[in-house]
């Protein structure tokens, strides 16, 4: 029997499932509400509703977590000590000299994670070619293992300069502190590369994230064994799965596990349905694509010209991570974002958000007014649907919330609820020009791909504010985070910095790469992938020589041409003569797994009046409109529906505006045109 599939993604208000069951081909999906004081209760809930009473399923499970996300944005995480190289025990708090705000006076930088009487420097010393100058001191390790038992740390990362061209004193250290118990993060297993306060700082959040994730594991996999067989895979920031054990050792990898999925689940979908865009000058790109992820707590937008982006160079919470991560920029705008008046009497909304518990106001617990709450009171959410009418939402009270916001704002209900929609917008529009126009990019060659469990409710508005033209919301919009989990290979990343002469010999940067494909070929076998299965991919980081930044090229005989051309292509210029330099070496190596195939439904029409559930006024800046209603399961391949609409599924709501009309595919997704020309209005 193959294993049933499942993809699960937690967030801030809802925990997303989809079964995929390969003896039928069959897809389900299903929500539940997150339990933030308890993440793993949601999860083992679904299980259980999937599972039933049969003891002897065989499951494999594909996990999005926030619980290292959360442990860095709250700052709850492991009490974390750092051990250095003498003289460089600061360097997490002076960091660099860049400033994110350069004339905000008030600007407060982020705190470093581990506290001053917690970093520890050790007498030292590797030179710049890897060559020991001074041996490390065995009794100083010992002075400091012993005040360490008086201050209870529960993780410490050890961070020693040069310790990627040799790591043996970061390895002689973690030898006695593990022997003793505790959770050691070593920037030589991290981050084998240069730059000491970006390898210091994602060392230290390794550290620091861990043992939280650690601890989250250990309890699920124990539950796990009490509902059936089962194998689980967690998903990593970089769009790839990996082993619980791996991420146990390196959660700092699981950051943005969430939104990864995201992306890899539009990558899928685009990939299912072959999605070409026409561009103004009528030759066609595939895959060219803008995601945007409207949850309950936050937006994540991503760009996607080929295949997703990879940086390492993000920042999370202030803190910079170096690992490879898919390039996605997110911020605090979702349906639960809270709208309230500042002290300046402005409109704010978010970046607080009412999550899951209490919830926005007409979930019944809460009073205060959110994004979503504005969507009921302007009547373009139908509360006797909300998750298939299994969640009936309390209108009256969205109403009261929106009265009390209007009241400080001099305004009724209705216009209250219209500013905080377009407050919220606002928000995610320039969330959408950063990607995009500030990189160069014209958004209207691009199509939106929209989901999310709220971004079919903002979708059209957003198009139009940046001018593009095309949307496309898939049927499993609502849960594509977990359905892109199901599609994801398992995916390994590694690195070393070796500072190369960019015309050194093809033989010597082969002979470098060796052991990395050696390692990355021998860890994808342990997990049960065949030669056959296993893709290895070799990056250089190259740069011209004093630059203080690098650009990825695929390593081949061709590799100086290729920087050139893209460093004229990012940059408008390249210099011809001028010396090359290459800084690290990258190994991708990926285990290719068979995704779920999308079904195509052979019925067709044109006619959507099977999908007609009755029309009612909805609210938009014009005015109100009377607006038809359909229940989205009931759309068929070619059904043509124009605006103004709402559609309804089970799990989220899409709003058609009255200058757009749509249509759906044979794999149910629906497609979008705008017809207005006079995009940002």
């Amino acid at each position: 029997m193959n294993p049933i599939r499942i993809g699960i993604d937690i967030g801030g208000t809802f925990t997303d499932f989809v079964i995929f069951r390969p003896d039928t081909g069959r897809i389900e999906t299903f929500k539940l509400p997150s339990t933030p004081h308890h993440p793993a209760e949601a999860v083992l809930t679904g299980l259980r509703r999937v599972t039933g009473s049969e003891n002897n399923l065989v499951i494999e499970i594909i996990h999005g977590s926030t619980v290292a996300t959360n442990a860095l944005l709250e700052r709850n995480g492991a009490r974390t000590a750092l051990i250095t190289t003498r003289g460089f025990g600061d360097v997490i708090q002076i960091g660099r000299q860049e400033r994110p705000s350069l004339y905000d006076l008030n600007f407060v930088p982020a705190q470093p994670l581990v506290p001053e009487d917690l970093r520890f420097e050790v007498d030292e010393r590797v030179n710049s070619s890897g060559n020991v100058q001074r041996a490390l001191s065995v009794e100083q390790v010992k002075e400091i293992s012993s005040y360490l038992k008086q201050h209870n740390p529960e993780s410490i990362a050890i961070c020693l300069l040069f310790s990627f061209l040799y790591p043996e004193h970061e390895r002689r250290i973690a030898e006695q502190l593990r022997q003793e118990g505790y959770f050691v993060s070593l920037s030589c297993e991290v981050l084998p590369e240069f730059r000491e306060y970006e390898r210091t700082s994602t060392t230290v959040v390794n550290a620091y994230v861990s043992p939280v994730l650690d601890a989250y594991l250990d309890q699920l996999e124990t539950e796990l064994r009490s509902i059936s067989s089962s194998k689980l895979q967690i998903m990593q920031s970089n769009g790839g799965a990996i082993s619980p054990y791996e991420a146990r050792q390196k959660g700092v990898h699981c950051i943005l596990s969430g939104p990864a999925g995201g992306v890899i689940g539009s990558q899928y979908i685009a990939n299912q349905t072959e999605v070409t865009n026409e561009t103004s000058t009528g030759s066609e790109d595939s895959l060219k694509l803008i995601t945007f992820d409207m949850g309950g707590t936050s937006t994540d937008v991503s760009l996607l010209v080929g295949e997703p982006n990879i940086t390492t160079e993000a920042t999370i919470s202030g803190l910079p991570i170096r690992i490879p991560l898919l390039d996605i920029h997110t911020i605090g705008a979702g349906g639960g974002s809270i709208a309230y008046v500042d002290a300046g009497g402005a409109l704010r909304v978010g970046p607080q958000s009412a999550g899951a518990d209490p919830g926005p106001a007409c979930y019944g617990r809460g009073e205060l007014p959110t994004v979503t709450d504005a969507n009921l009171v302007l009547g373009r959410l139908d509360p006797d649907y909300f998750l298939g009418g299994k969640m009936p939402l309390e209108a009256e009270r969205s109403r009261q919330a929106l009265h009390k916001l209007g009241l400080s704002l001099g305004l009724d209900s209705v216009n209250a609820a219209l500013g905080v929609i377009e407050v919220a917008n606002a928000h995610m529009e320039r969330a959408l020009r950063l990607i995009s126009v500030e990189r160069g990019y014209d958004p209207a060659e691009f199509t939106l791909l929209s989901f999310g469990g709220a971004g079919g409710l903002h979708a059209c508005m957003l198009a139009k504010k940046v001018g593009m033209h095309k949307i496309i919301i898939p049927p499993y919009a609502s849960v594509l985070s977990a359905l892109g989990m199901l599609a994801a290979n398992v995916i390994k990343d590694y690195s070393l910095t070796v500072m190369l002469p960019g015309d050194t010999q093809i033989d010597t940067i082969e002979s470098a790469y060796a052991p990395m494909v050696e390692r990355a070929m021998l860890e994808l076998q342990k997990e049960g992938f065949s030669e056959d299965l296993i893709h290895i991919e070799r990056n250089l980081d190259m740069r011209y020589k004093g630059q203080s930044y690098e650009l990825i090229v695929p390593f081949s005989d061709r590799c100086l041409e290729e920087f050139q051309a893209l460093h004229h292509k990012e940059y408008g210029y390249f210099r011809a003569e001028a010396p090359i330099e290459i800084v690290n070496l990258r190994v991708r190596s990926i285990g290719k797994v068979v995704p779920p195939s999308l079904r195509l439904n052979k019925d067709a029409g044109l006619d959507p009046a099977r999908a007609y559930i009755g029309s009612r006024p909805v609210i938009f800046h014009e005015g109100s409109l009377p607006t038809p209603f359909y229940r989205g399961e009931e759309l068929l391949p070619g059904n043509q529906i124009a605006g103004p609409a709402v559609i309804v599924r089970d799990d989220t709501t899409i709003l058609l505006l009255d200058d757009v009309s749509g249509s759906v595919d044979t794999f149910g997704n629906l497609w979008l045109q705008i017809h207005s020309e006079e995009y940002g209005q």
